[in-house]
């Protein structure tokens, strides 16, 4: 099938560079030039495992090809992706959906009679409702495929996903889409079928399931701290509870991104347009708890700098906001080494991939490409990020590197043991014990 995917960003290259190596003829469409050319030469803009080579493996192949235009993606095709992001509006926690709504308006003329126009981003429910009669003036039709990618398995979460939603509003629609993720069904993916309103509402509702899940035992973890219990066996404990499972029950610096912050917000303030603000007002409390959990970190760590950071050299493992990717938006590991610099702190800070994208927002910060450079003479280090290098580091050699043997594991994935018979002072949110 000929197919476009509008907006080039990380759902849509993903999405576009996956459809193509299924066996679609592709194009992609976003305003950038810059980001075209790049993709256009198989360089994707962000870091994502096993994205570049299939992008140059599907350009080589003649199956995925960028423009600029959306005149050209309406001629192209009778199916299109609408991949646009749908960020924060800077007066709400609304979602501000300029960028969906400049799509659907820049297609309609010139979409073909039968045409679909089919959404991925993530919007308030009833938006697929409310655009629906502009597709309509050209015999166009609207429907609702929801993205359910994590950053740094996005390839594997599209060729293999645990489910497939088709919100759609006809026959037609549904026959369309099953053809189009034919190979993936085919190969056992769940394809569930349902009206646009249950499909916008399957992803926010389940962005909004898995914050409460990360909030819950940071609670739990502050509990803890008062308490002398160590949180980590309580998360083991209660994951072994098949009603419950123990995915996304990780206590620690708390959840990032561009999704799940924005997206429970946008929830929060769409339950309250429809009046149904109470139904989801917990959401605020999940959102302040996943706040908290900055201020606690870096509370803890000027506890371990020795009462003030003023004149602490402070060592950060940790910019992205999730190992896997270099996306440093809403990245609590930045936001924690910010504030320790604002509290008077010299703060170097490493990270695998997100150097480049963290001094582009911080460039108060200090960086440095080597994990021994980021701790030279350091009076604490925190590890802010759970890349699994940092847990092959050697505390022993690193002991020799620090002014002081002191380090904060706020993701609670360093081994204490090791460190400890290193000779670290260890702290860790909800597990007071190892201090």
């Amino acid at each position: 099938m000929r197919l476009t995917v509008i907006g080039t960003g990380y759902v849509g290259a993903v999405h576009a560079a996956c459809m193509a190596e299924t066996g679609h003829e592709v194009l992609g469409v976003d305003v950038d030039e810059e980001r075209v050319a790049a993709l256009a030469a198989g360089h994707p803009p962000f870091h994502e495992p096993g994205l570049s080579a299939m992008l140059q493996r599907t350009v080589a192949a003649g199956t995925l090809r960028f423009t600029t235009s959306l005149e050209e993606a309406a001629r192209f095709a009778d199916t299109h992706f609408v991949c646009v992001g749908t960020p924060q509006r800077p007066d709400s926690g609304a979602a501000d959906l300029r960028h969906v709504e400049a799509v659907v308006d820049g297609l309609t003329p010139g979409l073909r009679e039968g045409a679909l126009v089919v959404g991925k981003s993530t919007v308030p429910v009833g938006t697929a409702d409310r655009l629906a009669p502009r597709l309509a003036v050209s015999g166009a039709e609207i429907a609702w495929n929801p993205e359910f990618l994590r950053e740094g398995s996005a390839v594997q979460d599209t060729l293999r996903p645990e489910r497939i939603v088709a919100g759609v509003r006809s026959a037609g629609a549904e026959a369309r889409l099953r053809a189009v993720y034919a190979p993936l069904t085919a190969a056992g993916a769940p394809f569930v079928v349902t009206d646009t309103v249950t499909a916008e509402l399957v992803k926010v509702a389940s962005n909004s399931f898995l914050a409460t899940k990360i909030s819950f035992i940071n609670a739990m973890a502050e509990i803890c701290d008062v308490m002398g219990a160590d949180v980590l066996t309580l998360a083991e404990a209660m994951g072994r509870d098949s009603r419950i499972g123990p995915a996304f029950l990780s206590p620690g610096l708390g959840f990032g991104g561009s999704c799940l912050p924005k997206d429970i917000r946008a929830f929060a303030a769409r339950a309250e347009e429809i009046g149904r603000g109470e139904s989801v007002a917990f959401l605020r409390q999940v959102d302040e708890i996943n706040a908290r959990q900055r201020r606690r970190t870096v509370d803890l760590a000027e506890r371990f700098a020795g009462g003030s950071f003023e004149d602490r050299d402070v060592a950060v493992l940790g910019a992205a906001f999730k190992p896997g990717s270099d996306d440093v938006r809403d990245s609590p590991a930045l936001a924690v080494a910010e504030e320790v610099r604002r509290r008077g702190a010299r703060v170097r800070v490493h990270d695998p991939e997100a150097i480049d994208n963290a001094r582009a927002v911080y460039p108060e910060l200090q960086y440095a490409l080597d994990v021994t450079k980021a701790c030279e003479q350091a009076d604490v280090v925190l590890h802010l990020t759970e890349w699994p290098q940092y847990r092959e580091l050697d505390p022993t050699a690193l002991a020799g590197v620090v002014r002081a043997p002191a380090l904060v594991d706020a993701r609670n994935t360093l081994d204490p043991q090791a460190w400890r018979a290193a000779g670290w002072r260890l702290g860790a949110p909800g597990r007071p014990r190892l201090g």
